[in-house]
């Protein structure tokens, strides 16, 4: 039997709060509420969760401080934001603070149950290692799917939660070719026909950290009118 996923509501609007842990607790979830910032973090320190849902205007610490300061410490830890500003800066905003998604106020409930379905299931996909093991090296360089850490061309770094699921799926099917549509809907739980730059931004980030060369990648190839192909052996 699965176990049951325990999910942080982040939100000082009672009346919303409560809505979504209703609505979450009928989909099947244990879910704990927390009505600032600070009591958000509290409750991380004290208990585990699988996913947080984080409000970004919040008393007493705002949810982008908490993103951030939950980044500090764990790469990975998987952040739904909602927000009433609705902007492409400020959903690049929220990304940027750590949020593996970014909801905009007022949403439609389906679609939120949808992001938090598909987060929890990219999550389980990651947490699976390639070729039964956790690190993966190539070159003189590696990463470790199990902390994030990672050693690229210039020395260890973090990965983001993003850019590791983004090496992730390009190293479990290296060798092969896998277009932007596949990366946007493994990855980020977008629709196939979505328009979007996020792949390449991303692509591109990811050649800063491993390639010597990122105008002429060795490991992260572009496949022209295709997608991206990962060659570890290069």
């Amino acid at each position: 039997m699965a176990q049951t996923k325990k999910i942080l509501v982040v939100e000082d609007e009672s009346h919303l709060a409560k809505g979504l842990q209703f609505n979450l607790e009928r989909e099947g979830y244990e879910v704990v509420v927390a009505d600032d910032g600070k009591a958000a973090l509290q409750c991380m320190r004290e208990q585990t969760f699988d996913l947080m849902i984080l409000d970004l205007m919040l008393p007493k610490m705002g949810g982008l401080e908490v993103a951030k300061n939950i980044r500090e410490t764990d790469t990975r830890f998987p952040i739904l934001m909602l927000s009433a500003k609705s902007t492409e800066e400020d959903r690049a905003t929220g990304l940027e603070a750590g949020a593996d998604d970014y909801l905009a106020k007022p949403f439609h409930l389906p679609e939120l149950l949808l992001r938090v379905k598909g987060i929890l299931r990219r999550w389980e996909w990651y947490k699976q290692p390639i070729q039964g093991q956790e690190n993966f090296h190539f070159g003189k360089m590696w990463i470790d799917f199990a902390t994030g850490k990672a050693k690229g061309c210039s020395g260890e770094f973090l990965l983001t939660a993003k850019e590791a699921l983004v090496m992730k799926l390009l190293i479990s099917k290296k060798g092969e070719v896998v277009t932007r549509e596949d990366l946007l809907e493994t990855v980020w739980g977008y629709d196939r026909e979505t328009e979007t730059r996020t792949v390449d931004n991303f692509i591109a980030r990811l050649r800063k950290h491993f390639e010597k060369k990122p105008q002429k990648p060795q490991f992260i190839v572009t496949v022209r009118e295709k997608g991206y192909q990962f060659n570890p052996d290069s």
